[in-house]
């Protein structure tokens, strides 16, 4: 029977691995054909990527002349063009205007879903749930294909670790470990088993690379670091995107050894296609090629030439490529080689799509139902309530009973516009479920709800005008004062049993071009909490946020506080569902909240000093603040459920392992509370003597699991010398023998622990 079965793996094996490459050849023997038929002019075409006018942009940029381009072969693709007819017009004019009839790809900013919007990815991922990310990937790929697109800007999976920056709302979080299992999940998500099927989309990896460091968390800003932090803590979840398959991968923005990364030749053809062995192709952000001017790097000509030949196929936008190439080539700054490999790359991707068989893939009327239907409604509840992170829940104040009379105060309280978050640019903001409607749903008449606005989310003029942008996200239509608002509120505060503060940020005060300085509650809002405060009422803080956020005075005075980030679609009642019990609340957070600014960056795995400093030292001359302590508000990993989850000491089946042992790390972890719920147990390692520096904490593995009240359960890990290896100061991937500390628990800061050794 073995025997058997091995017999049947390796023909299969060797039948997929046979269609795999009669596909190839396929597809090879189709390009070949038709770019022996392409003019110059038309190759140096399929490098360059438009928007049209009118179209949701991410610059101060928008293509001119889109039609007449297309039809004289000069586009390769279009993003921001949302809706099936209008894609299928612009398809027309390709394949039937066109002098070769090469379909357009059609690209989106599909971050965090198409119509149906799922959490921020920062809150998504605070769920630790991969296949639950997985999932809301694919229903975004099936209903941005039926609207009529094929490739997904997204995922995002740069490594943030200020949280001033804006953008750390739209990835993973700090950890390297935790984002590539995310960036694998959403890249399988999107792309399926083939990309050939019409309810799949090519994905994106996106910033390649180190975006998430920029300097003084300003976005677009220069990033500097050494290769063995580049390759130990920022680039795994890129690598971990192009080992899953991902069909393109984006540039980013900033410098890399001070050469753009947009043009830098080292990334994008030495690491990503050499080292990595990516196949795919490379666009760049909106304008980025362009950009490369203001970095100091020459002007448009030379600039093109340079990215051309660092291995960059697609120009966003700025079509360099498409007025300078042609020149180039002539003045032999770039090879017809170079400009062959990269039409080449596009053609692929398109023939991967399946786009040269059916330039519509299946778009039709019908389709239309698959849209932001009942069932991915749900989805999206789902995926909310789990997202949510329990920061705090003084004398278990929630869950609240769904009696008596409840206070819903707060701008955030009655705002449809802000449920959905940064980069929804699919969704509908009409289509959302507000806080307060979604309390009304899940309560319906068995308690009295009461509502006051309470104040505005800022009463800064210039600072408004700037967030709302995009939008009025942030609502300047009230005519009352704030005092006239305030005053309402602490009145209705006073009328109820309990007050839902529902406050924080405003959808766009994160995300891209919305870094902050000052990450607070605004002070009109803190003002607001203060007041309700001084009622003496308990009051339950639901937080939105694109960030983690400083919440000093709020963790030290409001009894409850539960982060819900940006809910998407269903925000307001995924809301509902965990503040009254429906749902046990299980996020955790996979970014650290600071105490204060000034200790940004802060993240749980650095590096130890010299001088370490330790709770109950001499302070002098040790590593540490005259004025804050060292530790965090919250640390990476913390989250806590209505009920109690408590560990044993983790055990190990050996003390010692070599280069092909495996460890037995198990835990046994017991529902000791009054509810039902999740628990994540996450395992650290450290390496306690290294040839370079190693952290004083490392994720390597975690667990989902559900717990009935009272149930116990054992949690088991393996570790071999693979998990902890890690690039050395040669950039060797290695791993090196001694002592080595494992931890276990329900966060960073809080872990048992047991010690091994790993052998020649």
């Amino acid at each position: 029977m073995l025997k058997r079965t091995v017999l049947l793996s390796f023909l299969f094996a060797v039948t997929a691995s046979y269609g795999q490459s009669a596909r190839n050849n396929a597809m090879d023997q189709y390009i070949n054909a038709l770019m022996q038929k392409m003019t110059l002019e038309e190759k140096i075409g399929q490098l360059n990527l438009l928007i049209p006018g009118g179209s949701p942009t991410t610059g101060s940029v928008v293509s001119s002349n889109v039609e007449a381009k297309i039809k004289q072969g000069n586009v390769g693709g279009l993003f921001g063009v949302i809706g099936a007819d209008k894609i299928r017009q612009a398809q027309d004019i390709a394949v039937k205007q066109s002098r070769l009839k090469i379909p357009l790809i059609f690209g989106s900013d599909v971050i965090h879903g198409h119509k149906t919007t799922f959490p921020i990815p920062l809150g998504l991922s605070c769920s630790w749930d991969t296949a639950l990310i997985r999932r809301t990937a694919t229903i975004a790929a099936r209903e941005g294909a039926a609207d009529g697109l094929s490739w997904a800007f997204s995922p995002m999976v740069d490594i943030a670790r200020d949280p001033r920056w804006g953008r750390i709302a739209e990835g993973a979080g700090e950890d390297a470990f935790l984002g590539s299992q995310v960036a694998r999940a959403m890249v399988l998500g999107y792309q399926g088993n083939d990309l050939r099927n019409p309810s799949s989309l090519m994905a994106c990896v996106k910033h390649f690379a180190l975006y998430g460091a920029a300097e003084a968390g300003r976005d677009y800003n220069t990033v500097d670091m050494s290769r063995v932090r580049m390759y130990n803590e920022y680039l795994p979840p890129y690598k971990a995107a192009v080992e899953a398959g991902t069909g393109s991968v984006m540039s980013s923005f900033n410098t890399i050894d001070q050469i753009p990364a947009t043009g830098n030749k080292w990334l994008l053809t030495d690491l990503l296609r050499k080292e990595w062995g990516f196949n795919g192709f490379v666009v760049s952000d909106y304008t980025s090629l362009n950009e490369m001017g203001s970095h100091g790097m020459g002007d448009l000509a030379t600039i093109s030439a340079l990215a051309l030949n660092a291995g960059l196929d697609m120009d966003m936008v700025g079509e360099g490529f498409l007025t300078t190439l042609k020149k180039s080539l002539q003045e032999g700054k770039v090879t017809q080689q170079a400009i062959d490999q990269a039409c080449r790359r596009i053609l692929e991707a398109k023939y991967k799509l399946g786009l040269f068989s059916d330039p519509y893939r299946g778009i039709s009327a019908s389709r239309a139902a698959e849209i932001l239907t009942p069932e991915n409604r749900m989805a999206a509840r789902e995926a909310a309530a789990h997202s949510f992170v329990l920061l705090k829940n003084e004398n278990q104040l929630l869950p609240l009973k769904k009696s008596g009379t409840i206070a819903v105060i707060g701008p955030l309280a009655d705002s449809k516009r802000n449920m959905l978050g940064t980069w929804s640019v699919s969704g509908d903001w009409q289509q959302s479920v507000s806080v307060i409607e979604g309390i009304r749903t899940v309560v319906g008449n068995k308690a009295t709800i009461l509502y006051a606005k309470g104040a505005n989310i800022s009463d800064d003029r210039n600072f408004v005008r700037r967030v709302n942008m995009l939008g009025m996200e942030v609502d300047t239509t009230e005519k009352r004062s704030a005092d006239e608002m305030l005053n309402e509120a602490v009145q209705v505060a006073q009328e109820a049993d309990v007050v839902i503060a529902a406050v924080g940020e405003a959808a766009d005060m994160s995300g891209e071009s919305a870094s902050r300085a000052m990450i607070n509650i605004p002070e009109s809002q803190q003002n607001l909490l203060k007041a309700i405060a001084k009622t003496g009422k308990k009051i339950v803080l639901v937080l939105f946020n694109g960030r983690p956020l400083t919440l000093n005075w709020e963790a030290q005075n409001i009894p409850a506080i539960l982060d819900v980030w940006f809910g998407g679609t269903e925000a307001g009642n995924a809301i509902a569902d965990v503040v009254f019990g429906n749902y046990n609340p299980s996020g955790k957070l996979t970014a650290t909240f600071p105490y204060s600014v000034g200790q940004i960056p802060v993240y749980y795995n650095h590096l130890n000093t010299g001088r370490p400093f330790a709770v109950g030292d001499w302070p002098k001359f040790k590593s540490d603040y005259l004025d804050i302590p060292n530790e965090p508000l919250y640390p990476f990993g913390y989250g806590l459920s209505y009920t109690n989850f408590t560990y044993s000491k983790p055990a190990l089946d050996r003390t010692s392992i070599g280069a092909n042992d495996k460890l037995r790390v198990s835990v046994n972890v017991t529902n000791s509370g009054n509810y039902d719920g999740e628990e994540t147990v996450q395992l650290y390692t450290r390496q306690m003597v290294g040839s370079i520096a190693r952290p004083v904490k490392e994720l390597k593995g975690f667990q989902k699991i559900w717990l009935r009240k009272g149930e116990s359960r054992e949690v088991v890990f393996t570790l071999s010398v693979n998990d902890l290896k890690f690039y050395n100061k040669d950039l060797h991937w290695v791993y090196e023998p001694g002592e080595f500390k494992v931890f276990v628990g329900t966060d960073s800061g809080h872990t048992g622990e047991a010690g091994f050794t790993v052998t020649k």
